[in-house]
């Protein structure tokens, strides 16, 4: 790794720090994250995903997201919205996924306060994007909260969203490319 935070891969492409460490991290690096992400669903998904990923490793979640899309009809709003008490405690006995009842039930809950947005989950997010800013130089330059996420933990904890702290919505911000945390010399385009 340079002084940067840049790991330079078999391939020979220069990648921020956390996407070398396995072929899984790779293509995720390398295909999707940063990558702007539109549309309910979608952003559901991502959402929901991040909020399972507290206290766990990126690698657990992404090893597991197939199981977790099955699991929840595809991350449906609608479906999932639907999702019951048997539903829920068909999700606790899935060892496919992450079987913390906090965070099932703040998924199921979340459904449904996406479902009842006027303005759709993916216009409600995309307006705390900020504007477009230079990558960071290094890994130093990353942070972990900024006041765009603040204000979405806020905005959403107000429509009545569970496990969306400041940290939760800015990797949701970094994952969807809402913004653009690629180092500077990174190989990937800038989008």
């Amino acid at each position: 790794m340079t002084d940067s935070g840049i790991v330079i891969g078999a391939d020979g492409r220069p990648r921020c720090f956390w996407g070398g460490g396995s072929p899984d991290y790779v293509v995720y690096h390398d295909d999707e994250w940063g990558r702007p992400v539109r549309g309910d669903d979608a952003l559901f998904e991502r959402l929901t995903l991040e909020a399972f990923q507290s206290g766990l490793s990126w690698i657990t979640i992404l090893r597991k997201r197939p199981a977790f899309r099955a699991a929840f009809a595809g991350f449906s709003i609608a479906k999932v919205a639907e999702f019951g008490e048997a539903d829920a405690a068909r999700l606790m006995a899935d060892a496919g996924i992450v079987r913390n009842r906090m965070k099932v039930d703040a998924a199921l809950h979340n459904a449904r306060v996406a479902a009842g947005l006027p303005e759709g989950l993916s216009e409600l997010l995309w307006s705390f994007a900020p504007p477009a800013r230079p990558r960071p130089l290094d890994r130093a330059g990353v942070p972990a909260v900024t006041p765009e996420s603040t204000a979405l933990a806020k905005a959403l904890k107000k429509r009545g969203f569970k496990f969306v702290g400041p940290t939760t919505a800015y990797a949701l911000m970094q994952a969807t490319g809402m913004v653009d945390d690629h180092l500077a010399d990174c190989w990937v385009p800038v989008m």
